[in-house]
């Protein structure tokens, strides 16, 4: 499948609300996830970034979102939602690939239950906390599935920092570390 066109901060797409899967099944809906596959790997690749990706991203306004962590395979969720979450939150650095030169502190809660469709349309829920910093990801890839962008998130714009400051004084601490 091709590697497709990261949409970029700005483009109205990243701001609409995604449409449920009405089925997961479909030729359609595999060739998308081929795609987001295609296009994650080819940015965690040439930029070190790329941990997982929407639909919307790639200017597909379905429910649908691929995580692709090192060393595990690559997993699509269908329809993910949260139906529940920790009473605590915690401040996490965030960046995406919709506008990967900035980076910015974000609040995220600590755990999350996500429920979700696989490709063969079975429902499954996973418990996501910091193993991965699972929690976080996934609470920025559903944010896309709704229009919300993590800048929408920032705790403050002071912690608001270009790519190369990141990576001078944070990067090691953080997710993006890992290869």
């Amino acid at each position: 499948m091709p590697i497709r066109e990261i949409l970029q901060l700005g483009h109205p797409t990243l701001r609409a609300v995604a449409l449920p899967v009405p089925d997961p099944t479909t030729p359609a809906i595999a060739a998308l996830v081929d795609d987001l596959t295609d296009t994650v790997g080819h940015w965690r690749e040439t930029t070190g970034y790329g941990r997982a990706i929407a639909a919307p991203q790639i200017g597909e306004l379905h429910r649908v979102v691929l995580l692709r962590l090192p060393g595990k395979p690559v997993w699509p969720l269908i329809n993910p939602s949260i139906v529940a979450h920790s009473p605590e939150k915690m401040v996490v650095w965030d960046a995406c690939l919709s506008f990967l030169s900035i980076f910015m502190q974000v609040e995220r809660y600590e755990w999350i239950t996500v429920r979700y469709q696989d490709l063969l349309g079975q429902w499954h829920e996973t418990h996501a906390g910091a193993e991965d910093d699972l929690a976080e990801l996934l609470q920025h890839e559903i944010d896309h599935l709704d229009g919300i962008l993590s800048i929408d998130r920032m705790v403050d714009v002071k912690s608001l920092c270009s790519r190369e400051e990141f990576e001078r004084q944070h990067r090691a601490g953080s997710p993006y570390a890992q290869k």
